[in-house]
């Protein structure tokens, strides 16, 4: 894992929003920049394979907003887009 995978994925900032999913019948909340890293990179790549172009938007607006607080709108936005598309939300 690269320095700033390992940054995003142990970030605590804030987002935007919480994101309640309910996934396998138990309710996940997605409250925090590390989160959200976490849960949309450790699914299998196939599973995100229908929403690549989503997928990788949103783990680049994380990997900014890990390094810089200010993103985390842009990170929350690229996380609906990505959980709305895929009826998560």
């Amino acid at each position: 894992m690269t320095v700033v995978a390992s940054g995003a994925s142990d970030c605590d900032t804030p987002l935007r929003a919480v994101f309640k999913i309910n996934l396998n019948g138990k309710t996940v909340s997605i409250g925090t920049v590390g989160q959200a890293y976490r849960f949309i990179t450790n699914l299998s790549s196939i599973e995100w394979i229908e929403f690549r172009s989503l997928h990788a938007d949103a783990v680049s607006s994380l990997h900014g907003a890990a390094g810089n607080a200010m993103l985390t709108v842009q990170a929350t936005n690229a996380l609906r887009a990505l959980f709305v598309r895929a009826k998560l939300l």
